[in-house]
């Protein structure tokens, strides 16, 4: 599946979980998937805690992450040696 294919797997809609990035078709933030993923969930958990959802929808949620990290950047302090 390529970017496109995954990218199609997310919805916004101003309707819907206030127009926040959702799995399509699921009221599944993006933010949350990326979030539960960051703090070490896997993508088995994941698929067992959210039934409706897919392995696809996962890594569709990880390339929309990765789309949006081209358009801004977090600010994050420096590390100094001392």
């Amino acid at each position: 599946m390529n970017k496109q294919e995954l990218l199609s797997r997310i919805s916004i809609d101003p309707n819907v979980c206030f127009g926040k990035p959702c799995i399509r078709g699921h009221r599944i933030w993006v933010s949350l998937v990326l979030d539960l993923l960051s703090s070490g969930w896997t993508v088995q958990q994941l698929l067992e805690q959210y039934p409706g959802i897919e392995e696809a929808d996962v890594l569709a949620c990880i390339a929309y992450g990765a789309e949006m990290s081209r358009e801004r950047y977090v600010d994050i302090p420096l590390e100094t040696s001392a």
